[in-house]
């Protein structure tokens, strides 16, 4: 199993503008293959989805093609799959669709680790309900955030849980089987943001145990579009607010207007990118697999060299300090400004962003206020002289931003 970097580069015609690429996180570069997909579905034959014209069933195949696809992704079924415009327009539809059932007296919980969208759309729709809310801390220390901790807040009035596969500020990965189990002992449902988690790991939403799984493409190489699966019975017992004349179908019930079918076309060609960054034979989920586990060693090996030479920096502090975390590294360097950094090595055409990057929470928790600091996040086409890059950037930094 052998991860052929260079091969995975040539594929991202970006990438030839010699920038090394450490804001992955925030949205990966783009395959040439995925804009071809793009660019051939929107202006071949396209209608809205039917099965008489050959427009129509267009576009009926690249929504099936991309339901089949994410399933393959994330271990789920087609029928479990539903796409929106982003993840925080999915996940403000389902917390207004679930809080038609929440009172006083229930108990929705969200996580300081947590992106935004998956705090502020709990928090706003438990306030509208009546319900209380709670919140999850982790240990700012180590980044971790336990079982125990959820644990410690939930009750049997707890209706939700809402909580990160990966912080997309520290890359720290909660134990989401063992938090599903506490969670289902108590009655609830829990809610997953999977969007920086799913472009750095085998997903199996099956065996997570998970309630909702929730990604984005676009961390992913693919389009700006957001994911959600469940499972078609849970899905049944639930009515978003919808048109009159729109089905009532699962999963179509969720997706509100037209389907931009040419993004869904980009999905499929995404999913097809990532199972082809190790070349081999057998299913596509088993692909899948087969190429991210090759990708996640890849990232991970860089991940090393990047954290050896910054932890070897006297003048930086380092905050992605779980035990379990994605090649994610948030960091700050002693009296200089984050965003002075950021523009330094821009500069150089290293991009390394700064901020709190939308969780806002976390950063908070950690005693950096809303600022937050500098993040590197490592993708499948970064180098180990990408890696050399950045360090000797940051080195001059110290020197001439003092």
């Amino acid at each position: 199993m052998t991860f052929d970097v260079a091969r995975v580069r040539s594929a991202f015609p970006s990438l030839e503008s010699g920038v090394a690429h450490f804001d992955g996180p925030g949205g990966t570069q783009t395959p040439l293959s995925v804009g071809q997909a793009i660019c051939k579905t929107m202006t071949g034959p396209l209608a809205n989805q039917a099965t008489v014209t050959e427009a129509e069933r267009n576009a009926e195949a690249s929504v099936d093609n991309a339901r089949s696809a994410m399933a393959d992704l994330l271990g789920s079924t087609p029928e479990g799959i539903f796409f929106g415009r982003s993840m925080t327009q999915i996940t403000f539809d389902i917390a207004r669709t679930l809080a038609q059932d929440w009172g006083p007296g229930d108990e929705i919980v969200a996580s300081r680790l947590d992106h935004d969208a998956n705090v502020r759309p709990w928090v706003r729709y438990a306030q509208n309900s009546g319900a209380t809310l709670r919140w999850i801390d982790f240990d700012p220390a180590t980044g971790y955030l336990d079982v125990s901790d959820v644990e410690a807040v939930l009750t049997d009035r707890t209706k939700l849980v809402a909580i990160t596969a990966a912080s997309n500020l520290i890359g720290a990965r909660p134990d989401i089987p063992a938090i599903a189990k506490a969670v289902h002992a108590v009655g609830g449902l829990l809610y997953v943001d999977g969007v920086h988690n799913t472009p750095h790991a085998v997903v199996d939403f099956k065996a997570m145990g998970a309630d909702f799984y929730g990604c984005s493409p676009y961390k992913f190489f693919g389009p700006h579009l957001g994911v959600m699966t469940a499972s078609p019975a849970l899905l049944e017992t639930l009515h978003p607010d919808k048109l009159l004349p729109s089905t009532e179908h699962v999963p179509e019930r969720f997706e509100l207007g037209t389907l931009p079918y040419e993004m869904l076309a980009g999905v499929t060609a995404a999913v097809d990118f990532i199972a082809d960054m190790v070349p081999g034979s057998g299913s596509r989920r088993e692909r899948i697999i087969v190429s991210q586990t090759a990708a996640d060693e890849h990232e991970h090996a860089l991940n090393h060299r990047l954290r050896e030479g910054l932890q070897a920096m006297e003048n930086v502090t380092l905050y992605s300090n779980a035990r379990l975390k994605t090649p994610t590294e948030l960091f700050s360097l002693a009296g200089i400004n984050s965003e002075r950094i950021y523009e330094f090595l821009a500069e150089r055409k290293v991009n390394a962003p700064a901020g709190n990057f939308y969780a806002i929470e976390c950063s908070r928790h950690l005693g950096l206020g809303d600022d937050g600091a500098i993040r590197a996040g490592l993708a499948p086409y970064n180098t180990v002289e990408e890696i050399d890059r950045l360090l000797e950037g940051l080195a001059e930094a110290t020197i001439k931003l003092k």
